[in-house]
């Protein structure tokens, strides 16, 4: 069974044709470009013309396609090429346009009552150690608060110890794992608290 072939000359026609219809790497403007490599910016100063209205994304494509070819030529040619683990990666001035900003500047929040009364005596703010804190007893770095925290410790534990003290004054035996959570959870309602306070005084001196 006979297969299909090429003519002789059809890889090279391929070839040619590939080749022609490749665009020139230089980039020849009656005005110079002018770029801002630290935004990947290239500035084309030259008029945009084109024969008729049905040719005008054509126009607009070969002159975006023209200008990143400067973009890229220019920044072959002036910055430093690295070497690196992740790969070679171009070095980039600083940008030299401003953009605008999509959003504007966020308002600086008024302080709270704690913060004005630490700073008039002085307090330095407490630098967090972090979220986790180790255990001894499991031999493990476990959270601090939240699922499974260190808070919660003993809430758990099928045996604990009962309160000789509590239960004489009281006259009645005491839980400790229910009153370990009874007061976890109202040091959180007073945060809230305390927190909603300091909320609704920043809004009234603001």
């Amino acid at each position: 069974m006979g297969g299909i072939t090429s003519p002789p000359n059809a890889a090279a026609s391929m070839t040619e044709s590939t080749l022609t219809s490749r665009r020139p790497v230089t980039v020849d403007k009656p005005t110079p470009l002018t770029f801002d490599l630290g935004n990947l910016l290239a500035n084309d100063p030259n008029p945009v013309v084109f024969s008729d209205r049905d040719h005008l994304e054509e126009t607009l494509s070969a002159n975006a396609r023209d200008a990143a070819q400067a973009l890229i030529n220019q920044l072959l040619s002036t910055c430093e090429i690295k070497a690196s683990a992740d790969g070679v990666h171009l070095v980039l001035p600083a940008p030299t346009t401003l953009l605008p900003r999509e959003k504007p500047v966020p308002e600086e929040k008024a302080p709270t009552k704690w913060e004005l009364f630490a700073k008039k005596k002085g307090i330095a703010q407490k630098k967090r150690d972090g979220k986790l804190v180790y255990d001894e007893a499991s031999g493990e770095w476990v959270p601090k608060w939240g699922y499974k925290g260190k808070n919660k410790e003993g809430e758990n534990d099928w045996l604990v110890e009962v309160d000789d003290k509590k239960e004489t004054e009281s006259g009645q035996a005491h839980d400790a794992r229910t009153d370990g959570r009874r007061e976890r959870k109202e040091k959180v309602r007073r945060n809230e608290r305390k927190q909603r306070a300091n909320e609704r005084n920043s809004r009234k001196s603001g």
